[in-house]
C-alpha cells in the first residue's frame, strides 16, 4: 500500500507512532542530502543480505525518493517471510509524519 492521501498518512502515522522500524531503502549519497531522524539507511541492492535486521519487528515502514523502490523492498521483505511491512511512499512524507510527532 503506498500512502499518498489524507486517511492513508493518518494510518501511517499512527504506525510511526507505534515505533515503527524505519528503513530508508535510497543509496547513502541520496540520504547524504537529506533524510528521515531516526530511520536506517538499508539501500533496495543490499536488502536481501540484511535480512536478519528486519527480524523481530513489530512493524517496519520502509521509504525512498519516490515510492517505486520502497515497494519493491516490500516485496523483497513479504517473499522472504517478512509481512508487517507498510510502504511509507516517500522520504518526505515520512520526515513530515515523524515531525509532525515531535511537535
Amino acid at each position: 500500500m503506498l500512502f499518498g492521501n489524507k486517511a492513508n498518512n493518518n494510518q501511517l502515522e499512527t504506525i510511526i507512532n507505534g515505533g515503527a522500524f524505519l528503513v530508508d531503502v535510497r543509496e547513502p549519497s541520496e540520504v547524504a542530502e537529506g533524510g528521515v531522524k531516526g530511520a536506517i539507511n538499508i539501500p533496495l541492492g543490499s536488502i536481501p543480505q540484511n535480512l536478519k535486521k528486519f527480524a523481530n519487528k513489530e512493524h517496519i515502514v520502509v521509504f525512498c525518493r519516490s515510492g517505486n523502490r520502497s515497494g519493491q523492498a516490500k516485496t523483497i521483505l513479504n517473499q522472504n517471510g517478512i509481512t508487517n511491512v507498510t510502504n511509507g511512499g516517500t522520504w518526505n512524507t515520512v520526515n513530515e509524519l515523524v515531525n509532525n510527532n515531535k511537535k
